[in-house]
């Protein structure tokens, strides 16, 4: 029982030490950022870039919106660290709505060079992340973003976008985003994490999970990279922000203290490096003296409209996020509660449950006249059609007698020789043919409600009276013809009686 306990508590102990957050050192020799980003040379600090990269103030872009172009830029000293985290802020603008061919972020053993995958050279020994905005394999795809391990041995699969050979991978949209899109990635203790910012808000808290994997055997020392490439399709492929920070367990930072004279020394080589930056940003400014940005006053219409806009759909955004927390949290109480149910159920064994427990759950049709059955459902459209047809056949014979009505009228009209006149039977016909007409009208309308009430309160349908619809309406298209029948009959007897006038 102690052995148990004493196994009990290492175990515990071992797993607060993994909870525990690494300690995170941000590494300047390892990053790049804006603003004055390329020095007075147009070369960027503890970096070289080659191919079709421009380095500029503000970022770099690896390959301009141009067909055939490949670029890249790498670190110029390895590692010295074993576990890190990069914080990746790129843009992808295009005018087009297919981009082409993509992004590549590395680490890898040695710089690459200018190859077939992304821009750089293919069976790297290392990790590459992939924003592949192009779908070669047809399957609609793209824009993805993936990663691939490689131990220099692979090539990678353009015809099927690497999908057969990667670590893990989500389908994220990054080209033309309102704000720039970020990539987290975290290598840490053999896990590797990658969390994708969409850009459609300026909140640095809106990352989404991609992929994590586990047991992932990068190179201890390395070099970082960005490369991209554009082929038939162009955009641009801009890099922001490239932020690297080493990442230190609380136990290897005890191990790792250093002395007095060293911590003098780095802060001196961090002195001397702001100022020759501070001195270079100064001299570019004394030279340019137009590149010096000056904030305005005042925001033009089309800027507040446009701020405004975005922060209607951040807040937007951020609603829907937190609903969809809610809705995870509602989804995971009912797992949990209906996983109790099916156990207590599996567990009674059919019986009958004591007091003071859930019984087991009813089935839905065990109840009669609890739902309602199909051949009901049958019945019901049966009625509906027979309802539909008979209105079409009433409405026909309502548009015959309304033509016949308005010839009798117009005959009416007419001088007529005949001593007796006729007019006043005529509006007693007419008068009595359209009450017969609402008589049928408000039938079918109480046959209407009765129906819709039966669909909504779940009640029967009603029952059948002694006279059918079928059998009233054709007693009604009986009596109308009739009645038709004997005023054309009446008016050819006018007819042969004018002629002895």
């Amino acid at each position: 029982m102690e052995l148990w306990w004493g196994l009990t508590l290492l175990l515990s102990l071992i797993a607060a030490g993994r909870c525990q957050k690494p300690h995170k050192r941000f590494e300047y020799k390892y990053s790049f950022k804006g603003p004055y980003l390329a020095q007075k040379d147009n070369q960027v600090p503890f970096w070289h870039y080659s191919g079709n990269a421009i380095a500029s103030e503000e970022s770099v872009r690896i390959t301009p919106s141009l067909r055939s172009q490949k670029g890249q830029i790498w670190t110029k000293n390895p590692t010295s660290f074993e576990w890190w985290e990069v914080d990746f802020v790129f843009r992808v603008t295009g005018r087009g709505r297919i981009g082409a061919d993509g992004l590549a972020l590395w680490f890898t053993d040695k710089p690459g060079v200018e190859g077939p995958v992304f821009g750089s050279s293919d069976k790297w020994n290392g990790l590459g992340v992939f924003f592949d905005s192009f779908d070669n394999d047809n399957k609609r795809n793209n824009p993805y973003v993936m990663a691939m391990v490689n131990d220099g041995t692979k090539v990678y699969d353009h015809e099927h976008d690497g999908l057969s050979q990667q670590l893990g991978g989500c389908l994220r949209d990054f080209r033309n985003k309102p704000f720039p899109v970020r990539a987290k990635l975290e290598y840490y203790h053999n896990i590797l994490t990658l969390m994708i910012h969409s850009g459609m808000t300026n909140n640095d808290k809106d990352y989404e999970i991609c992929m994590r994997a586990e047991n992932v055997h990068l190179p201890p020392s390395g070099h970082f990279g960005v490369s991209a490439a554009t082929g038939g399709l162009a955009d641009d492929h801009d890099v922001l922000k490239f932020l690297v920070s080493s990442l230190r367990s609380q136990e290897e930072m005890a191990l790792l203290q250093v002395n007095q004279e060293e911590e003098e020394k780095f802060q001196q080589e961090f002195q001397e490096y702001q100022e020759k930056t501070k001195k270079a940003r100064d001299e570019y400014i004394a030279l340019n003296p137009d590149a010096e940005k000056k904030e305005e006053e005042y925001e033009s219409w089309e800027q507040r409209e446009l701020r405004q806009i975005f922060v209607g759909q951040s807040q937007i955004h951020e609603v829907i996020r937190q609903l969809h927390m809610k809705m995870d949290e509602i989804i995971g109480r009912q797992e949990r509660t209906l996983g109790l149910v099916s156990a207590v159920h599996s567990g009674m064994g059919g019986q009958v449950a004591p007091v003071g427990q859930v019984p087991p759950a009813q089935p839905v049709g065990g109840l009669p006249g609890d739902t309602i059955r199909r051949h009901e459902v049958d019945s019901i459209l049966n009625n509906q059609r027979d309802i539909v047809q008979t209105a079409r056949d009433i409405k026909t014979f309502v548009t015959e007698i309304h033509q016949k009505s308005n010839q009798l009228l117009g005959n009416s009209q007419k001088p007529q020789g005949s001593v007796q006149p006729v007019g006043y039977d005529l509006h007693v016909t007419l008068n009595e043919m359209k009450e017969g007409l609402n008589i049928v009208k408000r039938d079918l309308g109480t046959a209407n409600q009765r129906l819709s009430g039966g669909l909504g309160g779940g009640a029967g349908c009603p029952s059948v009276s002694c006279v059918s619809t079928t059998i009233f309406i054709t007693f009604m298209v009986l009596q109308i013809v009739l009645l038709i029948g004997y005023i054309m009959y009446r008016d050819s007897k006018e007819a042969q009686a004018k002629k002895f006038y």
